[in-house]
């Protein structure tokens, strides 16, 4: 099966809740080995033990500790795919977006970004292709916002759109590796994230169901899976020629 990924090696940032503790669970199902690093220790220990995967504690911000991160993910030899999925929002507006909230945002979304696809390459550089040709494909984690904007998070969707052309561009510069690099941009999902981060009063499920009928042309929010799904997609060989690509998953949001 093209989406068979037994014992392949995988690695998700964010992945202890929301869109990235999807991805995992499909990938472990899939039969990959799954590294998820989470900053959340004991969210991160407990997904891990759920999912039957391991957990890299740390903080993608940090250059060394995405390093070590990768080094530590292959031990074996290889790292086959890399998703980066971990991400925070500040729901403010420009005026009101504070020094430390504008710089978190873009450690956390952008830099960490970089830091992790910039160690994964070098290892994946290092690795013997594939029968295809392949060493590596890398997923990032856009959003629909880092194309369209919004008001209410200057922040956030400044460093999507960052997270795009850090895709873009490593995408070309690694094409004749073998190495590809996309980005899926989500719409609204229903995750913690969107439920509680920058509110003072989490939604209610009365309140994200209204949300998605009013906001969605399909009606409804994403579920994290649907996401998911397309990340495997595009870390599999059926996207073999596919790289340096926005993928939206948002119901028909973006053609609005």
């Amino acid at each position: 099966m093209a989406q068979d990924f037994n014992g392949k090696v995988v690695v998700i940032t964010g992945g202890a809740s929301g869109m990235g503790a999807a991805t995992a669970g499909l990938f472990a199902e899939s039969g990959a080995r799954v590294f998820i690093i989470d900053r959340n220790a004991d969210l991160a220990q407990t997904m891990a033990s759920a999912l039957s995967v391991e957990a890299i504690v740390g903080d993608v911000s940090q250059s060394a500790f995405c390093e070590s991160a990768i080094a530590r993910a292959a031990a074996g030899g290889r790292i086959d795919a890399l998703v980066n999925a971990a991400g925070i929002i500040i729901r403010a507006n420009g005026l009101d977006t504070s020094d430390e909230d504008w710089q978190r945002t873009l450690n956390v979304n952008v830099s960490g970004v970089f830091y992790m696809c910039r160690a994964a390459i070098r290892q994946m550089k290092t690795q013997a292709p594939n029968a295809d040709g392949a060493r590596g494909a890398i997923v990032n984690f856009g959003s629909i916002w880092g194309e369209l904007s919004g008001k209410g998070a200057l922040a956030y969707a400044a460093s999507k759109g960052a997270v795009h052309q850090i895709t873009r561009t490593f995408a070309i510069e690694h094409a004749r590796d073998g190495i590809r690099v996309n980005a899926v941009c989500p719409g609204e999902v229903d995750t913690p994230m969107l439920r509680t981060a920058g509110r003072t009063v989490p939604l209610t499920d009365a309140q994200a169901a209204e949300m998605g009928e009013r906001v969605v042309p399909m009606g409804r929010l994403a579920q994290p899976v649907e996401i998911a799904r397309m990340v495997r997609f595009l870390c599999s060989p059926e996207a073999s020629y596919i790289t340096g690509a926005m993928h939206y998953v948002d119901a028909g949001y973006s053609a609005v």
